[in-house]
């Protein structure tokens, strides 16, 4: 028999083969972990939109009470892109545990109904995913428990994460939906999707604007 068949395995072979071995396990486990969590991560947020679904229409239903406040994690209402086959809840606020389950209102922005802009904001790996094929002249509605409002897509922009202006109303109804950008970008997005909307005014409207100037008062809530 060859000398060569009864030498050993060098120890040193030994350890980079362990080396790797364990390095693959590893991956692999923090892989399946990873995955794991992202869907429990979707199937909470599923869970809670199909609830406050079900809680809006209750509301809904329900006989007029008095002006709700919104704090923070309080469900506003409902968002659709029916072109884009979007269907969101909204909640009040804009921190990380907010946006994981849903669509935020940002607190300083104005509410459904009242003259300013809506703003909302949301993940672009989520909810907002669809509004990288969103197109000026798309249609937006936002069911709220009092009522609806439709809204017209005016323009699309993309801005650095900075530039509050865009949060600023321009006609007196506006809603503005923010995400970061671009929708694929690995690692924290560098810009801002900024889709601005003009509310479509309806006889309803026209009265709450009717009412505001008499009473000189331009942030009248709609309910």
């Amino acid at each position: 028999m060859k000398k060569w068949l009864l030498r050993p395995i060098k120890p040193v072979r030994l350890s980079r083969a362990l080396l790797i071995n364990s390095a693959i396990y590893f991956f692999l486990f923090a892989g399946v972990l990873s995955l794991g969590y992202v869907g429990m991560a979707y199937l909470d947020a599923h869970r809670y939109q199909q609830s406050q679904r079900v809680n809006l229409e209750k509301q809904r239903l329900a006989p007029p009470s008095a002006p709700r406040f919104l704090s923070e994690g309080d469900m506003l209402g409902e968002l659709q892109v029916p072109r884009l086959q979007l269907d969101t809840i909204v909640v009040q606020g804009d921190s990380n545990a907010t946006l994981k389950k849903a669509v935020g209102h940002l607190p300083d922005s104005a509410l459904p109904g009242q003259w300013g802009n809506v703003a909302l904001a949301g993940h672009r790996d989520t909810f907002f995913r669809s509004l990288k094929d969103i197109k000026v002249g798309d249609e937006i509605r936002l069911k709220t428990p009092e009522r609806n409002f439709e809204y017209r897509v005016e323009s699309i922009k993309i801005v650095g994460p900075r530039d509050v202006v865009v949060l600023k109303s321009l006609t007196g109804h506006n809603l503005t939906l923010l995400t970061c950008f671009p929708i694929y970008y690995v690692g924290p997005a560098p810009k801002r999707l900024v889709v601005r909307a003009r509310e479509i005014e309806t006889p309803q409207q026209r009265v709450v604007d009717q009412n505001a100037a008499k009473s000189g008062n331009s942030q009248q809530l709609s309910f």
